[in-house]
This record gives structure tokens, C-alpha cells and sequence, in this order.
């Protein structure tokens, strides 16, 4: 089962960057049985959600061609909690783009405020100089993954 942690694209500049919204709520197991008592979004799934966000800007800037997979946290930063009732935007950029791999720097906000600031390195699989071969199919970027760029007008 894969797990999608942001809820859609608000915007969308393909090859550059990429908005996306997750709205937190007491409904999802992991805010409430994470911390009992004190229900919040854990901060690596919000990391998770700024991959996912980040690694479908770069996929979609190779039109889904490579198998992108995250291969580094260059740097993650939590400057406050998310709660329930609380409307994240994750908001990644794409810093260098090669055949081998990405970089992007992305920020997640509420409101005005900053609650993190998460800056990724994303490997194109098919691309590594290992010579591993993995399968032809992108288990990657799913129809479920790509489900989430439908009504984003792409600039």
C-alpha cells in the first residue's frame, strides 16, 4: 500500500515548482496515536509530504520517465507543531535538475507562518551509475500519484 500525504496541487509551474495542501485531521490514526494526548502531524511524515510534492515536480519535469526516488535530506528545520484543523502549503522548488538526480528546496507554511523548510535530493534511478537493473514499469509515480495533478493548470 503506498501512502499519500498531501491532498492536492494548488499550483503548478512544471519544471520549476510546485504547491501542494494537506489538511490535518483528528480522523487520521497517526495524529492521535503518535503522541497520546497531544495529537499532531508527525514532522518526518510532513517530510514525506514534501517529497512526495517535490519528487512529482521532478518526475513530472521528465515527463515521468525517470523512476524518482528520494536519496538525501539535505536539510529539514521544524520551527512549529501542525495540529488538527490545520491547512498545510508545501510549497518545493526545483534548485538543479540532471539526468542523474534533483535537488529542490521546499517550505511548508500555515497561514503566514513557517513551520519548516525541507530541501531534498531525488535520484533518478534508471540513471545511477551503479548498473543495478530495476523494473521497467515506474512503481513510482503510480496513476494514483499522477491522480493528483488532475485540475492543476500547468504553466
Amino acid at each position: 500500500m503506498r501512502w499519500i500525504w498531501i491532498d492536492k496541487f494548488v499550483e503548478f509551474e512544471s519544471g520549476q515548482r510546485a504547491v501542494s495542501v494537506k489538511n490535518i485531521t483528528l480522523a487520521e490514526e497517526h495524529v492521535h496515536d503518535h503522541f497520546p494526548g497531544f495529537p499532531m502531524m508527525p514532522e518526518c511524515l510532513m517530510v514525506e509530504a514534501m517529497a512526495q510534492t517535490a519528487g512529482i515536480l521532478v518526475g513530472e519535469a521528465k515527463k515521468f520517465q525517470e523512476k524518482v526516488i528520494l536519496a538525501k535530506i539535505n536539510k529539514c528545520v521544524f520551527f512549529d507543531y501542525a495540529v488538527p484543523g490545520d491547512t498545510l502549503r508545501l510549497e518545493a522548488k526545483i534548485e538543479s535538475i540532471a539526468p542523474e538526480a534533483a535537488s529542490t528546496s521546499g517550505r511548508i507554511t500555515r497561514g503566514e507562518q513557517l513551520i519548516a523548510e525541507i530541501d531534498l535530493m531525488f535520484s533518478h534511478i534508471d540513471q545511477n551509475l551503479a548498473g543495478k537493473k530495476f523494473p521497467e514499469e515506474n512503481f513510482v509515480f503510480t496513476d494514483t500519484f499522477k491522480s493528483l495533478m488532475r485540475g492543476i493548470q500547468k504553466t
